[in-house]
């Protein structure tokens, strides 16, 4: 059988040399078993990192087959994915947090979700089909972001935006990103938010999920940010929503 679809999996990371190869190594493992109709390769996205990151992502390049890295000056998921999305040479593009909190047996459902027609596949922790293990504290504030979401900007097609598990069609996601702003953690709601009001369909997958206890996301910035982008989209959501 030939391959069916070229997808490129982004591991971004900044400042990860702790975690970087363990994790490497187990996805590619994974990809090796479970990917076999799929021309897959992994990217490897250091991202103004100022450890061995980037150096580490070079020496596993080397080393392994379907294997690629990226070294950009300034750190920022956003912008990394960006510049992933735009490279050359794959039909789809799937990403996942570097510390593999998500299970990646879900990662399969992601890419046959896009075969069978849909153009967003996203892990959701709220899916009623999902297992979930994480403090009450980060649990109350994914759903009250998300139910913020569904107030403000009327979002219906989707119930978990800050999951770092998901794969476009990136035919359709090239277009949308002259429109989003944001270079950070913000990306994927706001380019969720705009393939919704774009008309796109988006696919909900459950997942397996566990918080990692040694997470660097500084939970008050990053909620600020995040409000403050909210904030930005709603003013600007009707220049956006149903435009073709």
């Amino acid at each position: 059988m030939s391959l069916s679809k070229a997808v490129r999996i982004v591991l971004p990371a900044h400042n990860e040399e702790d975690i970087l190869e363990a994790s490497f190594r187990r996805l590619h493992a994974f990809c090796g078993d479970a990917l076999d109709f799929y021309a897959w390769e992994i990217l490897i996205a250091s991202n103004g990192s100022c450890d061995r990151t980037a150096a580490i992502a070079s020496e596993l390049a080397g080393r392994h087959e379907r294997a690629r890295a990226l070294s950009l000056p300034l750190a920022g998921r956003g912008g990394t994915l960006r510049r992933a999305a735009e490279m050359n040479g794959a039909d789809y593009l799937l990403y996942m947090d570097v510390d593999l909190s998500t299970d990646l047996a879900a990662l399969p459902d992601l890419l046959s979700a896009l075969d069978a027609g849909a153009d967003v596949a996203i892990g959701s922790r709220h899916h009623p089909g999902s297992r979930v293990v994480r403090s009450l504290h980060r649990e109350l504030l994914s759903r009250g972001y998300n139910l913020l979401l569904s107030n403000l900007l009327g979002v219906r097609s989707f119930s978990d935006a800050q999951c770092g598990f998901k794969a476009f069609r990136l035919s359709r996601l090239r277009p949308l990103l002259s429109m989003v702003r944001d270079r950070n953690w913000f990306f994927d709601t706001e380019v969720l938010v705009l393939a919704e009001y774009r008309g796109l369909r988006i696919v909900e997958i459950p997942v397996c999920w566990t918080e990692d206890p040694d997470s660097r996301v500084h939970i008050p910035s990053t909620v600020a940010r995040k409000l403050l982008g909210l904030a930005r989209l709603r003013l600007t959501a009707k220049r956006h929503r149903g435009c073709c």
